[in-house]
C-alpha cells in the first residue's frame, strides 16, 4: 500500500511516464526473449522515429526518463542493461530528446566476454553508466 500511495502522490505527468516506461520495459523484455536482435532493433526504430509527443509544452528530462525507466526495472524480474537502454532510447525520442544506445564488449577478470549497453543523450551518459566504463569498447554503430 506505500507504493501504491506513493504512486499516487505523483505528479500526473510522472505517473504517466512510469506506466509509459513499465509498457515499453515489458514489451522489450519479452522481445529480447522471443525475436532476434536484429529484428527487435528494427522495430525500436520505427517505434523511435515514427512519433515524437513535440505538442509537450515542458519538455521531459532527460533524468526523469532515466528515473522512470530505473524506477520500473526495480519490479520487472530478469530486465538488464540492454531492456533498459532500448526502453530509454524510445522515451527520449518520444520526448523530443536525442539519444543513441550503445553497446560495449570488455574482457572480464576471469576472460570472459562482457557486454553492456547504455544510453547518451547531449553528451552524457542518460541511463547504463558505470564506474569502469571506459573498459568497454564501443561496437561498431548498429545503424550503419
Amino acid at each position: 500500500m506505500k507504493r501504491l500511495g506513493t504512486f499516487l502522490s505523483l505528479t500526473t505527468s510522472d505517473r504517466i511516464l512510469l506506466i509509459e516506461a513499465g509498457i515499453l520495459l515489458a514489451g522489450i523484455r519479452l522481445g529480447l526473449w522471443l525475436l532476434p536482435f536484429n529484428i527487435l532493433y528494427q522495430l525500436v526504430s520505427r517505434i523511435t522515429s515514427a512519433t515524437t509527443k513535440l505538442q509537450e509544452v515542458n519538455q521531459t528530462s532527460i533524468n526523469k526518463v532515466s528515473w522512470a525507466v530505473v524506477t520500473v526495472s526495480r519490479y520487472m524480474p530478469g530486465v538488464k542493461c540492454l531492456a533498459r537502454a532500448l526502453t530509454t532510447q524510445i522515451l527520449l525520442s518520444w520526448y523530443g530528446q536525442s539519444a543513441h544506445l550503445c553497446i560495449g564488449v570488455a574482457k572480464g577478470e576471469s576472460g570472459k566476454l562482457e557486454a553492456h549497453a547504455w544510453v547518451e543523450s547531449q553528451g552524457k551518459i542518460a541511463i547504463g553508466n558505470l564506474p569502469d566504463l571506459s573498459r568497454y569498447t564501443l561496437l561498431p554503430s548498429l545503424r550503419s
